[in-house]
């Protein structure tokens, strides 16, 4: 999507690996939000770290400018709570506004890539900026680059050759020093902290210009006040060679420059590529004091570290690669767009896909990802990867599945108790117990439909035998009756104690959104049982799920959708559990925080998990598409102007939303609700537009998703930062699941089979898909179906089609295979391996 003028303000686009951290480049073209140094850093600059251009014209004079557009925002200044800068004091002066730079830019994304135009009239070319990390589908390694890549590329508009240069500036914010490196794949800068390499405080940053006539200035001028800034542009603006400067001695600060520069004929063009690496190796916990524990280490090491000895290596890595890595970036991307999809589709798809790029995901040194929820502005906001946000981010599980896996082999061995009750967030450093474990049924049965899904995904069933232990044992916790949670305490299928959430409070009685994740939760154990051998267990596990199921269309349906059973002033209900003081209230004679007759925006949550996973049927497939119409009357408020809502504020105005829980006229709404009732949050929401998607709704749903990427145009939010509970909210990446649900994508690999059924008019469809072990795109039309990969292999012994039937020939990476049509798939006698194509001939 292109956004120009003041619909680039509150752009922060961020340029890193997964679980590297990242800098922010914002709409105008600085580079701010600097979140390398292993936490948040939002509004942060570093120093008079730029990008600069200039042009040489034949008359002697230089043309010099900052390669950013005008600055869009703050022109007071930025509230950062100190004395002298910062709100009071002008537009932020490291932005480089104060110099001469471009009134005209524009800002767009087609991600992993952003690109950035800029022109002026006393400027003798067009030049863009296009800024990029690696994003490589089942690669998690070359997609962890901790490095951002940048590439200035000049149009000469003149009608004579002129040279032009370009130069980037880096700061170093921590005492060290800094160093010229002169290598063949690239020349810069190497910037070291003088800390000690095995210290938390130790951290290095690498520029790096790939050019064979670089030059090099380690230091800008060591003085007092603005002495640096204004010898580099007095020097820059002058048309004078980067001087070598460099000092002998460590500083506590410094900035240097790499230049490179080429003469354009007129009309013609040429690119200049550069890097900016880093290191910040040793990490710790920052954000909770705690007593050192015996044989527990404080701190631990960035799995980028283990790869890469510094930010040289992994810089000049990076310059060795750049072909290799921007080729296989780009042919994911353009998978991605060539997705034959409503643009809004790709655009909410994708722009959440930042949040793995963001400070919000971390890679501990074995490899296992962890995740905040999202980001506070200087701390990360709610830790532990926690297992009821992370539910809803559907993004890694199909792109990068080996850390999706690493995330349920680190909940089950580090958050499950004896009696398989599980924490809901892992304790860093890794293996640190939560000394106050509290269970959360969204959360511990969602770990058990995901646990599914990995399975179904990769088709490992070692790998899923290796942690059934642990999945039955968090099932079967249901059925413990403790008096402190007791949620299925007799056995009946139906969840009827203290239920933690992810509102953050407890439920009393059944609801149809915590009791549809036990279905399914049910449903997937006995199939993963029955797959393992372990047949009684298969059979308990079903005839629950049969009683629960019955249980909710009986008596949580109410004909217009689902509700929460329950007595709000039978207050035994909080007392038998110890929790009347909280949830009690003794004015109105009523239990605190819970939906009751409301209408939830997640009471079919269950059913679009089952969706994504293939689970099948978790509600009656009649009353879940009324309630989703009923939801979609009450629930999505076509403008907010005359609606109150006390809670965060993320839709205001005329601005649309679908808020978390309704009460329609006729019901009683509790005199204290269910936390965030009035709130409209994106996570919530996408599951919910997917949803009624997969049911045939698909205006609902698309007026749905609409509204969130509205909310969210550049000018008023930042479109690459969904919000929550803070920044880069990991719950947002639900978003993905518009991909598989649009292309109707089934998977099976463990019986080898995988489909499309794509919801869309006749036609020609293409997609993007991702599976396992490969990713590629399907197309599809009247006369042929071709299945390509594009990186990987994937087997298959069934492959689901419309029309199958009809099939005619079947050719597997040009080579044609035999086959039967059965039950709407074309069925082979043996696995056969698609390494490049599988089509189908009609």
């Amino acid at each position: 999507m292109k956004y120009t003028g003041d619909y680039t303000r509150e752009i922060v686009f961020p340029l890193g690996g997964i679980g590297t951290g990242s800098i922010g480049l914002a709409g105008n073209g600085v580079l701010r939000d600097w979140e390398i140094f292993n936490r948040p850093a939002k509004g942060s600059y570093n120093g008079y770290t730029h990008f600069a251009v200039r042009a040489f014209e034949p008359d002697g004079r230089v043309i010099a400018k900052a390669l950013c557009g005008d600055p869009t925002k703050d022109y007071m200044g930025q509230y950062q709570k100190r004395n002298f800068g910062g709100y009071g004091y002008g537009v932020e002066q490291t932005s480089m506004a104060g110099f001469p730079h471009f009134p005209d830019w524009s800002f767009e994304d087609r991600f992993p890539f952003a690109e950035l135009t800029f022109s002026a009239p006393d400027f003798p070319a067009r030049v863009s900026l296009t800024a990029f990390n690696p994003f490589i589908p089942m690669d998690e390694d070359n997609s962890g680059i901790p490095a951002a890549f940048f590439e200035i590329r000049f149009a000469n508009t003149s009608d004579h050759p002129i040279c032009f240069g370009a130069a980037c500036s880096l700061h170093r914010p921590f005492p060290g020093q800094n160093h010229a490196i002169r290598e063949t794949a690239a020349s810069g800068i190497l910037m070291r902290s003088c800390a000690d390499e095995a210290s938390v405080d130790y951290r290095d940053l690498t520029v790096l210009c790939l050019s064979e006539q670089a030059q090099l200035q380690p230091c800008w001028y060591r003085g007092a006040l603005q002495d640096a800034i204004t010898t580099f542009w007095r020097e820059f603006s002058e048309g004078s060679e980067l001087r070598p400067r460099a000092y002998d001695g460590e500083a506590k600060k410094d900035t240097g420059s790499v230049y490179t520069q080429a003469e354009i004929p007129a009309g013609g063009s040429k690119s200049f590529r550069f890097l900016i690496a880093w290191n910040t190796p040793n990490t710790y916990n920052y954000w909770k004091s705690y007593r050192e524990e015996e044989g527990m280490n404080t701190s631990w090491k960035n799995y980028y570290a283990t790869l890469w000895q510094d930010s040289r290596a992994s810089g000049l890595y990076a310059a060795g690669n750049w072909d290799m890595l921007e080729r296989r970036s780009r042919a994911f991307s353009d998978a991605v767009y060539a997705t034959t999809v409503d643009p809004v589709v790709i655009e909410a798809a994708t722009a959440n896909l930042c949040t793995l790029k963001s400070a919000t995901v971390l890679r501990l040194e074995d490899g296992t990802l962890w995740g905040w929820e999202g980001l506070h502005e200087k701390e990360g906001s709610c830790e532990g990867t926690c297992t009821h946000v992370w539910n809803y981010a559907y993004a890694m599980p199909f792109l990068f599945p080996r850390l999706e896996r690493s995330i349920r082999e680190a909940d089950y061995r580090y958050n499950a108790l004896e009696n398989g009750m599980m924490a809901f967030r892992t304790k860093l450093p890794i293996g640190r117990p939560d000394g106050k474990p509290l269970p959360c049924v969204d959360g511990q049965m969602g770990g058990i439909i995901k646990t599914y899904r990995e399975w179904k995904l990769s088709g490992d069933t070692q790998w899923l035998r290796g942690l059934w232990p642990s999945v039955k044992a968090a099932l079967e916790y249901a059925w413990v009756d403790d008096g402190v949670f007791s949620w299925d305490a007799d056995k009946d299928g139906v969840l009827e104690g203290r239920q933690h959430h992810t509102l953050d409070m407890e439920l009393f009685g059944p609801s149809a959104w915590l009791e549809g994740f036990y279905l399914a939760a049910l449903k997937a154990a006995a199939e993963m049982a029955e797959a393992l051998g372990y047949e009684t267990d298969a059979a308990v596990y079903r005839d629950l799920f049969a009683r629960g199921s019955a249980f909710v269309e009986r008596e949580l349906f109410n004909g217009s959708y689902y509700v929460h059973k329950i007595d709000l002033t039978d207050k035994s209900l909080v007392e038998r559990f110890g929790v009347a003081d909280v949830y009690w209230n003794e004015e109105a004679g009523q239990i605190k925080y819970q939906i009751g007759e409301g209408s939830e925006i997640d009471q079919l949550c269950a059913q679009w998990h089952a969706v994504l996973c293939g689970l099948g049927d978790i509600f009656d497939p009649e009353h879940r598409r009324v309630a989703l119409r009923s939801m979609y009357q009450n629930n999505f408020k076509p403008s907010m102007r005359n609606f109150a809502n006390p809670w965060r504020v993320f839709v205001v105005n005329e601005e649309a939303g679908a808020i978390m829980c309704d009460y329609p006229e006729g019901t009683e709404k509790p005199i204290i609700p269910v936390p965030y009732c009035e709130e409209c949050m994106s996570g919530f929401e996408y599951a919910l537009g997917e949803l009624m998607i997969a049911e045939g709704m698909m205006e609902e749903g698309m007026t749905l998703i609409r509204s969130i990427r509205e909310r969210s145009d550049g000018k008023k939010r930042n479109p690459f930062n969904e919000i929550e509970c803070g920044s880069n909210y990991a719950r947002a990446m639900a978003s993905w699941g518009l991909i598989p649900i649009l292309s109707g994508f089934s998977y099976d690999m463990p019986a080898h089979r995988i489909g499309f059924a794509p919801r869309r008019d006749a036609g020609t469809f293409q997609s993007v898909w991702a599976c396992g072990s490969a990713w590629g795109s399907v197309r599809m039309d009247a006369a042929r179906c071709a299945l390509t990969v594009s990186e990987g292999e994937i087997g298959l012994m069934a492959f689901a089609i419309a029309g199958a039937d009809k099939a005619k020939r079947v050719l597997v990476d040009g080579r044609e295979i035999s086959f039967a049509a059965h039950d709407g798939a074309l069925c082979f006698e043996a696995v056969h391996t698609v390494t490049k194509e599988l089509t189908v001939m009609f």
